[in-house]
């Protein structure tokens, strides 16, 4: 069975930089495509960024493009998102989930979802 845990999230000042950290696990979790999903409380949850299976596509919300990158290390089976420039409406917990097909992922039917982590940033 496939999985992905997500680690790296902590509180920062605004400015700051954070990488958070999604390991996967099980043979196939390199053929997922990956997304890094946020929610804050009240809101619904939103894909913020996302690489396809052998990293040659990403997708960057508007919102954060120029500042979040999501490399991937399928070696490792590691995706990364490496978030600079923080800003306190980047506060959110944030998810790393998966699925074979690029459609559904970034619609958020993924078939595998981490727990999360929480990044919470001050002014």
């Amino acid at each position: 069975q496939v999985r992905s845990v997500e680690s790296g999230g902590r509180s920062v000042q605004a400015g700051d930089s954070l990488r958070l950290a999604c390991v996967g696990s099980g043979n196939t979790f390199s053929d997922y495509n990956i997304g890094w999903f946020r929610q804050v409380p009240g809101k619904e949850r939103e894909l913020v960024a996302a690489i396809d299976w052998n990293g040659f596509n990403t997708y960057y919300e508007a919102y954060v493009k120029g500042r979040f990158f999501v490399p991937r290390d399928n070696v490792e089976k590691m995706v990364y998102l490496q978030m600079n420039s923080l800003k306190p409406e980047d506060t959110a917990v944030y998810y790393c989930a998966g699925d074979l097909s690029w459609g559904r992922m970034v619609a958020g039917l993924n078939e595998i979802w981490g727990l999360g982590t929480r990044v919470s940033v001050s002014s």
